[in-house]
Order: structure tokens, then C-alpha cells, then sequence
């Protein structure tokens, strides 16, 4: 790999993703050895560079000889387009720059829902300004696949003949209803990110689904497998509620749901 000399990442240290492919480029070469520093540990020198409310939503990128700074997807493809210029040059097309832009706006402005992190924030933490946009389209996209994949999980239980998207749909925007409508005010300005962790908490779910439909399993299996993808859910909505600090009131809310949904469709089928 070319390595990008002179050139200082701040990365987001208290978000996972983050940490692994910034770490990434410096053991793959992309960057020096000193070419990442931890928003919450930055120098002075590098603070009166950047624009630090920016940088909690892109990531920044600091030329230490012409004293300049890139962000987001641009500091992203100066970095790999060091060691690869075509795909850089291709990630430049206007199309694709556009859609890699949204795409990366999308989960840095998810981030903290996506990956959660246990520290408390404070003003220096590098916490994402709240984006309705980007939340809106991660809830809706997270309700969509998962849709999806339950209406196909459920015909090869064979609960019914043919996919019920629609059903899995409505099933999915109605713990979505359900939770913000009973716990407005219990959760207050907290709201949007505990609705953005529970669909992640959905989306975990839905992923560890997607093996078993290339299965021979038995019903029996099957059942007792989509069990142990609900306890783990289970497991991960109580573990984000205690990082967020809201008690547990709202996994009781989620268990209620659940429980209500799944007493309704063993009647329709039963």
C-alpha cells in the first residue's frame, strides 16, 4: 500500500465501526503509524483547524503541511485513492459520488443506533448532530428487509401460502407506533434514538434469520431456532436500554407487543 503521508484522521474513538477501519488503514499502510488521532484526545493544534462541530458528523482528514481539511466521504477517498487512484476516480463519477455520499451520511448520522457505545457523552464526545432524515430512512429501510424476510420466514414454516409482506409490514410499523406512542413521555428527548437502537435490535433479528432460509430444517427447528433469534433480541434490547439509561420499561413495552402479536397470528393459525 502507498502510505498518505503527513495526513491526520480524527476519528470517532467511542464508536466501533470507526475504530476498526481507521485502525485498518494504518496496519494495511494506507496511513502512518501517527496517522490517526481520537477526536476526544485531539491536540490543541489539530482543534483550531477543523471545524469541530463538522467533524462530529464527517469524519476529518488534516493535510499537515498545508494545514487543510477534508471530510466525510472526500477524506475517505484521499486515503484509499493513495493506493488505489482508479477506484477512487470511479467513486468520483457523479452518480456514484452521489449515492456513496448519501450512503455514508446514512450511517454516520446512524452510528450511535447502529453501534451504541457505553461511555457518557459529553460536549467533547463526537456524538452526530440528530438527523430526522437519515433516521426516518434507516427506521423505514430496517422495517422494509425485515418485513421481507419474516414474510418469507413464515411461508417456509408454512404458517401460509403465500408471502404476507404486508402483514410482516404492518406487524413491524405497529411496534414502531406502539412504542412511541406509550413511551413519549416516559422517554422524552430520547425518543429517536431509542426507536433508532430497537430497529437495530429488529434488524439483528431479521439478519441471524436469513441462514435458515436456505435450510432443510424441520418446523420444529425452525420454531425452536426463530426462539433463540427472539432471546437474543431480547438480550440486546435490554442490553441498549441500560446504555441509554431509560430503565427497563421499555423492553416490558416491546416483550408486551410481541407477545399480543404472536397470541394473534397462533390464533389465525392454529
Amino acid at each position: 500500500m502507498k502510505t498518505l503521508k503527513n495526513h491526520t484522521l480524527i476519528y470517532d474513538n467511542e464508536c466501533p465501526m470507526c475504530n476498526i477501519y481507521s485502525k485498518g488503514f494504518i496496519k494495511s499502510g494506507m496511513l502512518d503509524e501517527n496517522g490517526r488521532e481520537a477526536f476526544t484526545e485531539m491536540s490543541l493544534d489539530n482543534k483550531l483547524v477543523i471545524d469541530f462541530k463538522r467533524a462530529k458528523n464527517e469524519i476529518a482528514l488534516i493535510d499537515q503541511i498545508r494545514n487543510e481539511v477534508v471530510y466525510g466521504l472526500d477524506s475517505l477517498l484521499l486515503i484509499i485513492g493513495n493506493s488505489f487512484p482508479l477506484l477512487e476516480k470511479t467513486a468520483r463519477i457523479k452518480p456514484f459520488y452521489w449515492f456513496f455520499k448519501k450512503l455514508y451520511s446514512f450511517v454516520s448520522y446512524n452510528r450511535k443506533q447502529i453501534i451504541p457505545s457505553g461511555k457518557d457523552y459529553t460536549d467533547q464526545s463526537c456524538v452526530p448532530d440528530f438527523n430526522l432524515k437519515y433516521r426516518i430512512t434507516y427506521i423505514t429501510f430496517v422495517v422494509l428487509f425485515s418485513a421481507y424476510i419474516l414474510s418469507l420466514f413464515t411461508a417456509k414454516l408454512g404458517l401460509n401460502a403465500e408471502h404476507h409482506f404486508l402483514r410482516e409490514f404492518a406487524v413491524c410499523l405497529g411496534q414502531i407506533g406502539w412504542q412511541a406512542l406509550f413511551l413519549k413521555t416516559y422517554l422524552k428527548e430520547k425518543t429517536w434514538d431509542y426507536l433508532g437502537n430497537m430497529m437495530t435490535v429488529s434488524l439483528i433479528g431479521t439478519l441471524l434469520l436469513v441462514p435458515v432460509l436456505f435450510t432443510n430444517f424441520s418446523f420444529i427447528l425452525n420454531t425452536a431456532y426463530f426462539g433463540i433469534v427472539a432471546f437474543i433480541m431480547l438480550l440486546e434490547h435490554m442490553r441498549r436500554c441500560k446504555m441509554l439509561t431509560i430503565g427497563y420499561l421499555p423492553t416490558l413495552s416491546w416483550v408486551i407487543y410481541r407477545t399480543l402479536i404472536a397470541l394473534i397470528l397462533i390464533d389465525l393459525y392454529v
